[in-house]
């Protein structure tokens, strides 16, 4: 295989798991390896570093958790958690410890290959300089100016909303946790304040004209935090 192709790690102890994935991204030209264990994939990591990481969370040998806190003391490598149902403590301690995303098993091919679009997105674009400038689905963030638009019509944001809403951009196509958002927002010792972050994000989905039901913007991800669509 290619050099130049993307290389992806995949860590499963799951056989069928492990197949659907890589039949799925050898189809989409992905260059693929696999781990079965924590120990395997650490290694991995260091002799063939991929360009994203899907990380299953329970390994025979380790937590996934424990893979990821270890990676980011010297890496900012994208790591996709695959999750299973009801597990939603684990999604957020995983995104806390610097997951990009997570996919609940079962999942979709469609939904993967967006999900590691956006995470390679993200990436590249954190090695690329600020942008001045926000555009996807009709909204419009110019932090130059702080003015917000939808379909160029400008929408007034007080300075927390504005400030909720930059966060949102920054991670744009990212779920960004309850934790993330009230530390960013509101420091680092409001992670209890639960209710500033509901209050909050209702009267900016009004603003933007958003639908929680049916959204164009904001995605909520039910337990764990939420998503700008990007």
């Amino acid at each position: 295989m290619s050099d130049l192709k993307t290389h992806i790690l995949i860590v499963d102890d799951e056989p069928q798991i492990r197949k659907f994935l890589r039949t799925t991204l050898t189809s989409h030209d992905y260059q693929v390896s696999e781990a079965e264990k924590a120990a395997d994939a650490l290694k991995a990591l260091t002799v063939h570093p991929p360009d994203v990481m899907l990380l299953d969370l329970g390994l025979p040998d380790g937590d996934g958790l424990d893979i990821i806190k270890e990676l980011r003391g010297w890496s900012q490598l994208p790591v996709i958690v695959l999750s299973a149902r009801g597990q939603e403590q684990d999604k957020v301690t995983a995104l806390e410890l610097g997951a990009d995303d997570y996919l609940t098993k079962p999942f979709g091919a469609g939904e993967l290959l967006a999900r590691i679009n956006v995470a390679l997105r993200h990436s590249r674009a954190g090695n690329q300089p600020q942008q001045s400038c926000f555009e996807a689905a009709g909204l419009k963030v110019d932090f130059a100016s702080r003015q917000v638009t939808i379909d160029n019509q400008e929408v007034h944001l007080t300075p927390t909303e504005y400030k909720l809403l930059c966060t949102m951009v920054k991670y744009a196509g990212k779920v960004v946790t309850h934790g993330q958002l009230l530390r960013e927002v509101w420091g680092k010792h409001s992670t209890e304040q639960g209710h500033y972050l509901r209050i909050y994000m209702q009267h900016l989905r009004q603003k933007l004209g958003d639908d929680a039901l049916n959204p164009r913007f904001l995605i909520t991800e039910t337990g764990v935090g939420y998503r700008l669509k990007s």
